[in-house]
């Protein structure tokens, strides 16, 4: 017996709907801009441009900042978060990490940004926290995952 392809159709359709559907999971992951980098000649050698920082916040391991300087537009600015590679052996584990921030814009406006680092390749294994002093923000930071 030949199924029509009609009927095939009509059966088959309903099920590739059902699987394009999203998965609620999925969408509970945040995604970062940026991530943050592990490597010491790089953050012993690295200078950067004046800027400030303001409010940091953490959601899972996005670290997200505000960054402030003079600019044009922002758009051209380049940060980049770096780690020194040296992991201190106390309880929790410490971390020491700086901004390298790189602004070529010539002009007299004060421009604010937001930027988020992902952070999960500073996690130390065996341990679920790592304190991260960051140069520039005067108060160690607590990140737990």
């Amino acid at each position: 017996m030949k199924i029509p392809y009609k009927t095939l159709a009509f059966l088959i359709f309903p099920l590739m709907l059902m699987n394009t559907q999203c998965d609620d999971d999925d969408m509970a992951i945040p995604t970062c801009d940026q991530t943050a980098i592990i490597d010491p000649m790089f953050y012993q050698s690295a200078e950067s441009a004046d800027f400030n920082l303001g409010n940091f916040s953490f959601n899972g391991s996005c670290f997200t900042v505000e960054i402030s300087a003079s600019g044009c537009s922002g758009e051209t600015w380049s940060i980049v978060l770096v780690d020194s590679g040296a992991v201190a052996e106390s309880s929790p584990e410490q971390r020491h990490l700086k901004f390298v921030f790189t602004n070529d814009e010539a002009c007299a406006a004060y421009i604010d940004q937001t930027r988020s680092f992902d952070l999960s390749p500073l996690q130390v294994e065996g341990s679920n926290e790592v304190v991260l002093n960051i140069e520039g923000i005067p108060e160690a930071i607590h990140y737990i995952y």
